[in-house]
């Protein structure tokens, strides 16, 4: 995650006395209870204003202040806690299948977040104990750690199958460690173990897949179970020769080359029902919330680093193609009537979940947010057979429209922009924002290093106070994005649409922030102009925009005059929800 660059701090960029003093306070208020979250905005907006007036567009931290920094830490340790009855659900519920064999949690830091009650009978695990702490061998700690470094690093790897030898019991138990996603929690490794055995069927298995005759069969399953060479000959009434001489025979069949290799081979095919968590928990199809919509699968994709990405497919699934970009309250969902026409069009609309929102995976720590995402969506182009298609975006996602148009100009045919972000490079661009947007905004502009704890007590305020609150307060002085919301069709799309954002089971915050600290507030007008003249670009805006009033679209207008603006007084930042066959009528004349 890449924050502005610091600057030496002046006493006079950051806060101090009675408005420090009820900054704090009002910082822990929304801790125990998002739904204030408002009452700490205004405050926050109050004290920041002169601070950015005094340093304008600098690339400075404003309150880069420990103290404030360290209350900021507390109240977010505060507001987990808080909000810690969802998260032990979620926890609870990785859990449940396992109630017959041991299972553990593990966060990225190889510490247990929760362990059952077999874990901690058999392995000696509860919860915020280091994976040190397993009751296994210490070479097996070792491999442990190994395997489960490996797939934090590579988001969304495939599971790690290993035996190692009990040390409470002695005996050998198959681990096995898999990644999920929990409940907006971010990735956990899910370790479940069992005493090591054959399932049923397993000889058929083996016959079925390597051609292993009964007796090669029975020699494998002595393997696993830990028998010595010595010990299969005397169980089978064989010679030690007639044993090595099967052993030498299956490694050919299985193409194996060390007695270890044959056993990892074995493990990697055995029934494991007792250890696989179900599969894609949670929602899996977007459904309406008042009738108009049709349910829709998500669809998924799995990307070359082995993270899985959903995507959905509105109007004609076999149509011709665009790209759509959903801003990022994950507005995956058009209205009712607007799907209907882009069916009856011949259109498909390719909605892309990004990485963090719904079920889509996660991108590591280490990875760059933009960068992960263009290339997420270059690969589900390319894996949907997609030769040249325009983008539709709506807001702050003109961004990677850009962004995709510049590094691959053959592909993209036109970019039209619904309530279009250009780079923002003057300080009064952030000033004429409405309050929300501000906060946000400015806020990774100028404290990127408290947005964070922002952007979650912002998402937890609008789970508690649900979507139309949260609607009606982030736009509530833009009479015409309010009034475009609470058209039933826009209501049931936007509601419906913003699962992958918001839901019982997913809150996306750590992606917003990621995607709020990156490119999009850096100036990116050299991604502009590398398209100008390349393809056509729309924008589609609302005078009524509340994050790009009309003094900033001027502006806009200035910077960059060879794109074709088109202005909408009767609405805001949700343009596209008010006049979809506008642009629908615009993508026709570039598939």
């Amino acid at each position: 995650m890449t924050y502005h660059r610091k600057s030496p701090q002046p006493r006079d960029r950051t806060l101090s006395g009675d408005t420090r003093d009820a900054a704090i306070e009002r910082l822990y208020d929304v801790a125990l209870d998002p739904a204030r979250f408002e009452t700490l905005l205004d405050l926050w907006e109050s004290a920041l204003k002169p601070l950015r007036e005094q340093v304008g567009m600098q690339s400075v931290m404003l309150l880069d202040d420990p103290v404030i920094s360290n209350h900021f830490k507390r109240a977010e340790e505060i507001l987990d806690k808080v909000s810690s009855t969802g998260t032990r659900a979620a926890f609870d519920a990785a859990l449940a299948p396992f109630d017959r064999v041991a299972a553990f949690l593990l966060d990225d830091r190889l510490m247990v977040a929760a362990a059952n009650p077999a874990a901690n009978s058999i392995l000696r695990l509860n919860a915020d104990r280091s994976v040190e702490d397993i009751a296994v061998n210490a070479e097996d700690i070792t491999e442990i750690k190994s395997a489960a470094r490996a797939i934090f690093t590579r988001a969304g790897a495939e599971a790690a199958v290993l035996r190692v030898r009990s040390s409470a019991r002695g005996h050998f138990v198959v681990l096995r460690l898999q990644p999920v996603q929990l409940a907006g929690q971010g990735t956990y490794i899910l370790a479940a173990s069992s005493e090591v055995r054959c399932p049923d069927g397993f000889p058929e298995l083996l016959n079925s897949a390597f051609g292993l005759t009964p007796a090669e069969a029975g020699v494998v399953q002595a393997l696993v179970e830990c028998c010595s060479i010595k010990e299969i000959a005397e169980q089978r009434g064989r010679s030690v020769d007639t044993v090595r001489a099967q052993i030498k025979s299956i490694q050919s069949k299985t193409e194996t080359h060390s007695q270890v290799e044959l056993v990892r081979l074995a493990l990697s095919m055995m029934d494991m029902s007792l250890l696989s968590p179900p599969v894609d928990p949670g929602p899996r199809v977007v459904e309406p919330t008042h009738g108009g919509l049709q349910p829709l699968p998500f669809e998924r994709l799995t990307l070359r680093d082995g993270r899985g990405m959903d995507y959905l497919r509105l109007g004609d699934p076999d149509g011709r193609p665009l790209l759509f970009l959903p801003l990022d309250f994950g507005l995956v969902r058009w209205p009712a009537a607007a799907e209907a026409m882009a069916r009856a069009r011949g259109i498909c609309a390719i909605v892309p979940v990004r990485p963090g929102y719904g079920r889509s995976d996660m991108v590591a720590k280490s990875v760059d947010y933009d960068e992960a995402f263009i290339q997420d969506l270059q690969e589900l182009l390319a894996a949907l057979k997609v030769t040249r298609c325009p983008i539709v975006s709506l807001g702050d996602d003109s961004f990677y429209g850009f962004e995709l148009a510049r590094r691959f100009p053959q592909q993209i045919s036109a970019l039209i922009a619904c309530a279009g972000v250009l780079p923002l490079t003057r300080r009064e661009q952030f000033e004429r924002m409405e309050k929300w947007h501000r906060f946000i905004v400015a806020g990774a502009k100028y404290t990127p290093h408290l947005l964070p704890f922002m952007v979650k007590a912002g998402f937890f305020m609008a789970r508690k106070i649900g979507k139309r609150g949260f609607v009606h307060a982030v736009y509530g002085n833009c009479q015409s994005d309010i009034d475009t919301f609470e058209n039933p069709e826009v209501f049931e799309a936007m509601v419906t649409g913003s699962i992958v954002a918001l839901a019982d089971d997913c809150v996306a915050h750590e992606a917003f922030s990621r995607m709020m600290l990156g490119g999009q507030l850096q100036d990116w007008s050299a991604t502009v102009r590398a398209v100008e003249g390349r393809l056509p670009v729309v924008f589609i805006n609302g005078a009524d925009d509340p994050q790009v009033p009309l003094a900033t679209l001027q502006e806009f207008q200035h910077d960059h005059p060879w794109i074709d603006y088109r202005v909408h007084h009767d609405a805001g930042q949700l343009v596209f929800f008010r006049h979809w066959r506008d642009v629908l009528d615009e993508v026709e004349k570039h598939l």
